[in-house]
């Protein structure tokens, strides 16, 4: 890797080598305008042209005015790949966090790949490009800004919102997790390693009867392992209020669906069809519980 950095350096001016250099040796990740200027001792305009000299040879990344992602060269000559774009889009507001969507497949919950970022924030910014993506910015309603922590990615620092928050949000707003079968899958999927008294915890947080008695229709309907007492708890959550459904409004007509849930008094209007393949995906495989069984028997050894 330091021939790497050699040979890339000595294609460098002096001035675009010290920063780059500085840089490198402080293991930096970001950098501004001014520690730049102060780094060269140049004027501002100096310093700009050196920025951008910088940034045509894919050294640096605007994230935002004034602020700048440094790309390493030992991350190849694609270094704005889909985890830098999760670096630059977080720059755009503060607070905020990556959710929908793009936290679902960084968290490998769904296989589809889009060039948008969702952004959730409480700040009123514009939505804007960064490198070949476009971030959408989310503007949650009241309570609802929970449920995110600090993400390693590559090196850089993504706010993100947890597994339970994101399936939890998926099924809020499915049109922003690719639709609702989508939305389905990405909750089956990532309920086999959901915290579940902790997504409870959310939902109650949350308030939202509507919310509960989909996210309650979906786990049954993707046979979830959920506990007795969770889903008891959730139902108790679910009895209150009036009927609700999931997908179009039920005044649209939607041929196939599958129709009124009494269980969970929620009217699922989404064509069966759209959902057969979600039906029974939230089981475990045998082996995959064999597995766990195992490890907890392990760690019962070991505390005994």
């Amino acid at each position: 890797m330091k021939n790497i950095m050699d040979f890339n350096v000595r294609t460098l001016s002096r001035q675009e080598s010290r920063v780059v250099l500085a840089l490198a040796e402080q293991k930096r990740r970001e950098v501004g305008r001014p520690e730049i200027i102060k780094l060269l001792g140049v004027s501002a305009k100096a310093a700009d042209n050196v920025i951008e000299s910088l940034r045509r040879k894919g050294w640096l990344e605007r994230a935002s005015w004034g602020e700048y992602l440094v790309i390493r060269r030992d991350e190849g000559p694609d270094a704005l790949g889909e985890t830098n774009l999760l670096a630059l889009a977080s720059r755009i507001a503060d607070p905020y966090y990556i959710g929908y969507g793009s936290t679902a497949a960084h968290y490998g919950l769904t296989t589809q790949y889009r060039r948008v970022i969702f952004v959730v924030t409480p700040v009123r910014v514009r939505e804007r490009r960064v490198g070949e993506g476009r971030v959408r910015v989310v503007n949650p309603k009241h309570g609802k800004f929970f449920g995110f922590v600090p993400v390693d990615v590559l090196s850089y620092k993504v706010m993100m919102s947890d597994r339970e928050k994101t399936a939890i949000d998926c099924i809020d707003r499915p049109a922003l997790a690719g639709g609702v079968a989508e939305a389905v899958s990405i909750l089956a999927t990532a309920s086999r390693r959901l915290d579940w008294p902790k997504a409870a915890e959310y939902l109650e947080k949350i308030d939202s009867t509507a919310l509960v008695r989909r996210f309650g229709w979906v786990m049954d309907h993707v046979k979830a392992e959920i506990t007795a007492d969770i889903r008891e708890r959730l139902l108790r959550l679910a009895d209150r209020g009036p009927r609700t459904w999931m997908g179009p409004n039920p005044t649209s007509n939607v041929r196939g669906a599958i129709g009124y849930d009494k269980t969970w008094r929620l009217f699922v209007n989404v064509p069966r069809e759209e959902l057969r393949e979600s039906a029974g995906l939230g089981r475990r495989t045998r082996r995959h519980a064999h597995a766990t069984r195992g490890a907890a028997l392990l760690h019962a050894i070991r505390s005994s």
